[in-house]
C-alpha cells in the first residue's frame, strides 16, 4: 500500500489545532537557532547602518525623508530575502525521511502549510520590530500606526513569498534545483521593486516596467503609510495587491500540499 494516503477535509476545529501543533513544532526550532534568527536580521541592519548615512540630504522624489524612504524598502526586503528561502527546510526534511512520516499522519495538510507559514510571519514581525527599533535610534521618525501598517504588510509578504517557497521545495528534489530558481526570479524583483531608493527616480521605461511586479505596491504603500498617509490610494492600492497576492499563494501552496501529501 503506498504510504500517501487521501484524507478527507478537516473540521475548523481540527485546522485550528494541527495548526497550532505545527506551529509549536517548528517555532521551538526556531527559538534554538538563534544564529539563524541573528543572521537574518543582519544584512538589513548592516543597510542600515552603512547604506542609510549615504541617502541624507538627497532629493528622493518622494514625500519623506530618507529614513522614511530607506526603511519601509528595508521592510519588504526582509520578507523578500527570508521568506522566499523558507522552502530550504522542507528540502532537509525530504532528505531526512520527515516528510515521508508526516504522510502517514492524520495531520490536515492544510495545517502542514499553516503551521509553518505562521511561524515564518511571526519571526519576520518579531525581527522587523528590532529593524524599526534600530532605524528610531538612528533618527527614523514615524508614528505608531505607520510602523505598525509596515509589520502587516510584511506580514502578509510572508505569508505569500512562504507558501510559493514550501510550494516549490515540493516540487524539486534538491537545493541544486531550488536555489536557482529563487535567485533567478528573486533579484530582479529586488531591482524592480525600489527596495532602496523610489523608483520615480527611475527612467519611464524602467518605472513602467516595475509597475507588473507586485512587491513595488508593497514598498509604495509603507512609505506612505511612514509619512502619516494612511488613507490615500497608494495604501490601498497597496493593500489590495499585497490580499489578492497572498490569497493566490496560499491556494497554490494547498493544492501543492494536498496533492503530494506533504
Amino acid at each position: 500500500m503506498s504510504s500517501t494516503t487521501v484524507t478527507a477535509p478537516a473540521s475548523p476545529s481540527h485546522l485550528l489545532s494541527d495548526t497550532a501543533l505545527i506551529f509549536n513544532r517548528y517555532l521551538r526550532q526556531t527559538v534554538r537557532s538563534r544564529i539563524g534568527l541573528v543572521f537574518g536580521l543582519l544584512m538589513p541592519l548592516l543597510y542600515l547602518v552603512f547604506f542609510g548615512p549615504l541617502l541624507q540630504g538627497l532629493p528622493l522624489g518622494g514625500a519623506g525623508d530618507a529614513w522614511q524612504t530607506l526603511v519601509p524598502g528595508l521592510l519588504i526586503q526582509l520578507g523578500l530575502f527570508s521568506a522566499v528561502f523558507c522552502g530550504f527546510g522542507i528540502l532537509i526534511e525530504k532528505q531526512l525521511g520527515i516528510v515521508e512520516r508526516m504522510r502517514v499522519t492524520p495531520v490536515s495538510r492544510l495545517a502542514l502549510l499553516l503551521g509553518r507559514t505562521l511561524k515564518d510571519v511571526l519571526q519576520l514581525v518579531m525581527q522587523s520590530l528590532v529593524l524599526v527599533l534600530a532605524a528610531v535610534a538612528m533618527g527614523l521618525r514615524t508614528s505608531v500606526t505607520g510602523a505598525a501598517i509596515g509589520f502587516l504588510f510584511t506580514g502578509l509578504l510572508t505569508i505569500s513569498l512562504a507558501s510559493l517557497s514550501y510550494a516549490l521545495a515540493m516540487r524539486v528534489d534538491s537545493p541544486q534545483e531550488f536555489a536557482p530558481i529563487i535567485n533567478t526570479v528573486n533579484v530582479p524583483a529586488m531591482l524592480l521593486s525600489g527596495l532602496l531608493l523610489p523608483m520615480s527616480l527611475a527612467p519611464g521605461w524602467l518605472d513602467a516596467l516595475s509597475r507588473f511586479v507586485p512587491f513595488r505596491y508593497f514598498v509604495d504603500a509603507v512609505r506612505a503609510a511612514f509619512v502619516g498617509d494612511y488613507w490615500t490610494g497608494t495604501v490601498g492600492v497597496g493593500a489590495l495587491v499585497a490580499v489578492g497576492f497572498a490569497a493566490v499563494s496560499v491556494t497554490v501552496g494547498t493544492r501543492v500540499f494536498t496533492k503530494a501529501g506533504a
